[in-house]
């Protein structure tokens, strides 16, 4: 029985090539798709252009003294290249050295070499240097927040990648969003927090509310199911008969009031 493989188009292909290459990035439409290629067509060119420049140096150098090209060939062979130097120049780096016309050159081609050297280990005096205060700090930094090793070390390896992808001009989308969350950081932690306050007040009137809305059992001062206490009564001898308060003080008396005309 023949396989049934689906055959892939040409647009589907492309579409799996771009995701793989860029998997932060969405291409549901053709202009961020097609936009995304004219860019790489664009670095692809960019770069092409540069090598083609360092190849023609290359070439030029080598045509203007093919010693210059077994130099090379010496050295990526792993000779050391000061005795290919005079392997393959001889006498002429002596002559050179002696030459007066190029004692300037020379002098001033080694100085350049010395502050290079200098620089270069002062810059790792420096790196050196940094680099124990900081692993210092960090100790310092882990024990005050009991992080474990393993936490700083996916740390610091998240930062070096980063610094390699700056130093490359690779600056990522997520890289920026970790930036822009830790710059805002401590005003979002202070709005949740008033948020967080707010909603607190809010939870507690609202049940002050419910409470007062179902009753605690005590009865409203304007409400008419409030019980009446009953009247204290006092020994009034002779005229009890008078102290009665369903009736009105015509009918304790036994008067009739005249209405009105």
């Amino acid at each position: 029985m023949p396989e049934n493989n689906q055959v892939k188009s040409k647009r589907e292909l492309a579409m799996e090539r771009m995701k793989a290459k860029y998997p932060d990035k969405s291409f549901d439409d053709d202009e961020s798709f097609f936009g995304q290629i004219n860019d790489d067509y664009d670095d692809y060119d960019k770069k092409l252009s540069e090598s083609q420049q360092r190849e023609q140096a290359f070439s030029d150098m080598f045509t203007s003294d093919p010693r210059s090209a077994r130099l090379m060939m010496e050295w990526k062979n792993g000779n050391d290249p000061a005795v290919a130097l005079i392997r393959i120049y001889g006498h002429d780096i002596l002559d050179a050295v002696d030459d007066p016309e190029k004692q300037e050159a020379i002098k001033q081609a080694n100085k350049e070499f010395a502050e290079k050297v200098a620089q270069e280990s002062l810059y790792e005096e420096t790196y050196n240097t940094n680099l124990e205060q900081s692993l210092s700090k960090l100790e310092e930094y882990a024990a005050q927040r009991s992080l474990p090793d393993d936490v700083i070390d996916s740390a610091m390896e998240t930062l070096i990648t980063i610094c390699k992808d700056v130093l490359l001009g690779k600056f990522s989308t997520n890289t920026v969003d970790m930036i822009i969350k830790a710059q805002n950081y401590d005003a979002d932690v202070e709005q949740a927090a008033i948020e967080g306050e707010v909603a607190g007040r809010n939870a507690k009137i609202e049940e002050k509310l419910r409470k007062s809305n179902k009753g605690d059992g005590t009865p409203h001062l304007d409400s008419k199911n409030v019980m009446r206490q009953p009247k204290l009564k006092y020994d009034l001898g002779a005229l009890d008969r008078y102290d009665d308060d369903s009736r009105d003080i015509y009918e304790r008396g036994g008067m009739k009031r005249n209405p009105k005309r």
